[in-house]
């Protein structure tokens, strides 16, 4: 899997967003560095397990639209004779 990167306003806007729980829930100031260093260790270390989630999601529900996709068919089906 290649890395999980971020552009510059992505990153801006999770440090902003990191930064005010930090404020919120911790009560406790988080600078701009130890904020983006935060965010790349959770991309890095814990980043592939959201995104197999993400892809597992994915597939579960591909699946099921398929198989509904299948059950549709078959009620398109005709009798021999029209009935």
């Amino acid at each position: 899997m290649k890395p999980i990167e971020f552009s510059k306003e992505e990153m801006r806007d999770m440090v902003g967003r990191l930064q005010a729980y930090f404020a919120d829930e911790l009560d406790h100031d988080l600078g701009v560095l130890p904020a983006e260093m935060l965010i790349a260790f959770i991309a890095r270390d814990l980043g592939a397990g959201f995104y197999n989630r993400g892809l597992y999601d994915a597939q579960t529900l591909i699946t099921a639209k398929a198989e509904e996709t299948v059950d549709a068919i078959y009620g398109l089906e005709q009798k021999p004779g029209g009935r």
